[in-house]
């Protein structure tokens, strides 16, 4: 009793097993969901934090190569002997127009923006846009802080946007010294507009700040002149006595500043343009940022985290379908082996009662073995019966030519008689005789074709089986109109095969090609034979309809025909392809080149005994 409920006890316990995986697989979702989420956020920013690093390096290595190529020229131009002639003598028109022309054609060399020169009241008596709309000669300057510290003495940076010229750039100032005393102040304008322009629809959003907080380069127009650092008094009294940003309007960006894992994140709250029309929304960024103290700027380099926090609910899900998969896959696993088990013990019972059963299950055996010998019986007699069919219809198939060549031969045979050609008359009797013994060789082949023939296969000349074939169907060309082109070269190996079925073969495809050829004006026969290796291909073709391709399949199979109603039974091409076959040749059908049909029949060779000087015979 024990042993019969030990397979339900397995499933309840298998049951138990699959719930507990089921629950555990619960608690893993939750732990993951309020755990691995964080985690994976972590190990992406972390893996991000990575790439904005170099992103920040880069960003800065071109800021500093642009500005170095350009920091000590404002030197090397206010050591020029024009420039120092030009300050000493400020109202000499001569002076004037030569330094004029010689900052245009410098400024044009480096591809700057604008130098000019200052005397040290801050007017600018020179410039390289002397002769632009936008012409600084004339202009006072002395409010700018890089005029001031190059009047003291010391050379000095700058970054502003123009007053004049409302183009952003940074200034680079030097002192103009004669004989030790200062007399005037060179100034060189950089744009920084080109590498601005480089920034824009990356992946990660730049920009710089100046120690203010004012962003005043990005690739995001929409956050030009505005500050990432709350915009006091103080710091704005400071930007508008220097007149750093003009006329421009300046605006705090609404920013709020946090942490993940050690990691510094800015929100910022979208907005439509700098009128600060609102579009909803906010985005958060990882922020990694710079200082550069040679320009006293901070460059920030900004990632969107969307695309992080992508990535961990993405592998966060992959990992809890894995984990569903797993268990899923245990719990098909204990399932089967439970069944297994159930299925084994219901083996073993079925068996010990078949064991109980076995007089009557004898018995019964016993009957179903009498009725399948009765059904065998039946099933054996119904065979033969389809044979005796298949083999009446055979009979009349092919009987039908030698007959019909018969009744011409005797209808002649009686008019030579009668026109006292007794010789003649014979002749066609002759014929007639061979006919008959022909139509007997061929009840015993199509005899044959039900079962293996007996008769042994020996040497066919093809030249002796194409010329008695021609005489069988002599009438039927004569009366088709058609006309057999033979060609047989001499001196052909002899083929493996039965005389008699050979010429059975040729006799059933030159008769439908004379049925192909009957109503066309081209009535000629091709029938030809060659050598091909140890083979003997004969080729038998006509100018008729030719074979469709979606037939050229079943043309061979019995009963299967292309003609009408009462004119053939589908078995003559079924008949020779399976004599054809017994010889161990080949039998296909290919359409012909210019149209009709073209059978290919493949024989071999027969084989000469070593020594005997005689053909081999095979049994088959």
């Amino acid at each position: 009793m024990a042993d019969a409920i030990s397979p339900e006890r397995r499933i309840i316990a298998a049951r138990r097993m699959i719930a507990a995986l089921i629950v555990l697989l619960g608690l893993s979702a939750l732990a993951l969901v309020t755990i691995g989420d964080r985690t994976l956020t972590r190990h992406f920013m972390q893996e991000a934090s990575l790439q904005a690093v170099s992103a920040l390096r880069l960003a800065v290595a071109a800021l500093s190569g642009h500005l170095s190529r350009y920091e000590p020229l404002p030197t090397l131009i206010a050591d020029h002997q024009d420039m120092k002639d030009l300050l000493m003598d400020p109202d000499n028109p001569g002076l004037r127009q030569l330094a004029n022309q010689y900052l245009k054609d410098i400024n044009a060399l480096l591809e700057s923006s604008d130098i000019y020169v200052m005397t040290t009241d801050g007017t600018t008596i020179a410039a390289s846009n002397f002769d632009g709309p936008a012409s600084f000669v004339g202009e006072n300057f002395s409010y700018r802080p890089y005029f001031q510290e190059a009047a003291a003495g010391r050379p000095a940076r700058f970054y502003a946007l123009g007053t004049t010229s409302a183009k952003r750039g940074y200034y680079f100032s030097a002192p103009v010294r004669v004989s030790g005393e200062i007399r005037g102040v060179i100034v060189f304008k950089v744009d920084i507009e080109g590498i601005e322009s480089s920034w824009q629809g990356g992946e990660y959003k730049i920009l710089v700040s100046d120690p203010e907080g004012i962003i005043f380069m990005t690739g995001n127009p929409e956050w030009l002149y505005a500050s990432v650092l709350p915009l006091t008094q103080e710091r704005l009294s400071r930007t508008e006595e220097s007149r750093r940003y003009s006329d421009a309007i300046l605006r705090e960006l609404p920013v709020a500043r946090s942490s993940f894992a050690g990691h510094d994140l800015m929100t910022i709250s979208q907005s439509g343009s700098q009128s600060g029309s609102q579009t909803g929304g906010s985005r958060e960024y990882l922020m990694l940022e710079h200082y550069m103290p040679g320009a006293d700027w901070t460059v920030k380099v900004l990632l969107d985290t969307a695309s992080i926090h992508t990535q961990a609910r993405t592998s966060l899900v992959a990992i809890l379908l894995f984990l569903c998969l797993s268990v899923l896959g245990g719990s098909a696993v204990i399932q089967r082996r439970a069944r297994l088990q159930e299925r084994m013990f219901m083996q073993i019972e079925a068996q010990a009662e078949l064991e109980r059963r076995g007089g009557e299950r004898t018995a019964d055996l016993a009957r179903v073995n009498l009725q399948l010998r009765q059904t065998q019986a039946d099933l054996i007699q119904a065979g033969k019966l389809a044979g005796l069919g298949q083999m009446s219809a055979a009979l009349s198939h092919e009987f039908n030519q030698p007959l019909a060549a018969a009744k011409t031969y005797a209808d002649s045979a009686a008019l030579l008689i009668e026109r006292n050609r007794i010789a003649e008359a014979q002749d066609n009797l002759g014929r007639i005789s061979k006919l008959i013994d022909r139509m007997a060789s061929i009840s015993r082949h199509l005899r044959n074709f039900a079962r293996k023939p007996n008769e042994r296969l020996g040497a066919v000349r093809i030249e002796d089986a194409v010329r008695d074939t021609l005489e069988i169907v002599s009438a039927r060309l004569t009366s088709a109109g058609a006309t057999v082109n033979a060609s047989i070269p001499a001196g052909l190996p002899p083929v493996r095969g039965g005389p008699v079925r050979l010429q059975q073969v040729l006799v059933n495809i030159l008769t439908n090609a004379c049925d192909a050829v009957e109503e066309l004006e081209d009535r000629e026969i091709m029938l030809s034979a060659r050598e091909e290796g140890s083979h003997i291909i004969i080729e038998i073709g006509d100018r008729g309809p030719g074979v469709p391709p979606a037939i050229i399949e079943r043309i061979f199979d019995p009963f299967f025909t292309t003609k009408g109603v009462g004119k053939g039974l589908g078995l003559g091409l079924s008949i020779s392809y399976n004599i054809i076959k017994d010889f161990g040749g080949s039998l296909a059908v290919l359409p012909r080149p210019g149209g009709g049909a073209l059978f290919r029949i493949g024989l071999m060779q027969a084989q000469v005994e070593a020594g005997a000087g005689t053909l081999q015979e095979v049994a088959v």
